[in-house]
């Protein structure tokens, strides 16, 4: 029997000599602030699993709803935190040539987010505290999309840049960006100096004219289009074209053709229209 409790005290001694020298290791060995310091992939994929194992861990606590809105609120902080270490501790394992992961993990799938919280989530009993359930709760309001049309009404001159030019800026611009490339093709192709002086004059009286007809029209204002509608009759030439045309409708159908034509040749030959 004390045998039987020598080795069994023997094994505890081993067993929790290893715990003593796992629990020296991980005070040894502490996860890195920054991602950017591992440079080993299998580190980055040990850190990101204890990351995970935390999260693991806190989830779980946060089920918890006698814990207190300070603890709860503390440990919804904290899980946050950790998520976003893992996407960066992700991130690290690509740069470091690992897999590329993209799995949403079993504990965000029951989390809730806000909209607009940017990413925040909410885990557990968090989801029930004072303001959140309301949040959490309340409907979206869908804004309505705009037609084509609608759209289309808000688009001007402008939108097409047909007045890009009025304020002269862009024009200036393209006179020195032309200058310099004459100056430029004159050093490298040896071009006469005196016609890429008379280019550049050229571009400079073009400038000049085009600011001042922007210039002109700004003062005059708006041109007046003249509209080419073809001429409307009065009311007394409408009233006149239906009396001529109830005396042709009545001459054909009560006179024969010999009067009418008989009567057209005493017009010509009276000079009477």
């Amino acid at each position: 029997m004390a045998r039987n409790a020598e080795k069994a005290m023997t094994t505890l001694a081993r067993w929790r000599a290893s715990q003593l020298e796992d629990q020296t290791v991980q005070r040894k060995q502490r996860r890195p602030y920054l991602t950017s310091d591992c440079t080993d992939l299998r580190d980055a994929q040990k850190w990101r699993m204890d990351i995970i194992r935390e999260i693991s861990r806190k989830v779980a606590q946060i089920q918890n709803a006698g814990l207190g809105e300070h603890r709860i609120r503390d440990l919804n902080d904290s899980i946050n935190r950790l998520l976003r270490d893992k996407k960066n501790w992700e991130q690290r394992i690509r740069e470091l040539g690992g897999v590329d992961i993209k799995s949403t993990d079993r504990f965000e799938i029951s989390a809730k987010e806000l909209p607009g919280s940017k990413g925040y989530k909410y885990f557990g009993a968090a989801k029930d505290l004072p303001g959140v359930r309301e949040l959490l709760n309340q409907e979206t309001i869908s804004i309505p999309k705009k037609t084509k049309a609608e759209l289309m009404r808000t688009i001007d001159a402008d939108y097409y840049g047909f007045r890009d030019e009025d304020d002269g800026v862009i024009l200036e611009e393209e006179a020195r960006v032309q200058k310099q490339e004459l100056l430029k093709m004159a050093s490298e192709k040896n071009l006469n100096l005196a016609t890429v002086k008379q280019r550049i004059k050229l571009i400079e009286d073009k400038n000049n004219d085009d600011v001042l007809d922007d210039q002109k029209d700004l003062e005059e204002g708006p041109k007046n289009f003249v509209s080419h509608v073809p001429s409307i009759p009065t009311q007394e030439e409408i009233q006149k074209e239906l009396i001529e045309k109830k005396k042709r409708e009545l001459l054909e159908k009560y006179v024969s053709d010999e009067i009418v034509e008989s009567e057209i040749e005493t017009r010509n030959i009276l000079g009477i229209n």
